[in-house]
């Protein structure tokens, strides 16, 4: 299952995330889920077309899941990669760690 982190707007949703919460906006995805750091949530906003989606990439298998190629039956999706305080993901998506 997913988290997703809602903003008011169903596009710019990298941008809302940085200037509402203070998330920083990230040139590129991190070259491996270690290098997150443990206070940080790591946050993949694909966009989906008429809508953006922000992932709350919470472990090595979801960052995996997010940072892997679309497949060749749909067409690449823009995704931009975020770092912001995990608290505030666990809190905004109803993430919550077992």
């Amino acid at each position: 299952m997913g988290y997703y982190i809602q903003v008011p707007k169903n596009k710019g949703k990298a941008e809302q995330l940085a200037q509402i919460h203070g998330a920083m906006i990230l040139p590129g995805a991190p070259e491996s889920f270690s290098k997150v750091p443990v206070d940080k949530a790591l946050i993949c906003v694909v966009d989906n077309g008429p809508f953006e989606a922000a992932a709350f990439c919470y472990s090595e298998q979801e960052f995996k899941e997010f940072s892997s190629p679309d497949s060749l039956s749909r067409p690449s999706r823009l995704r931009t990669w975020l770092l912001m305080d995990r608290a505030k993901a666990e809190e905004l998506s109803g993430f919550r760690s077992s």
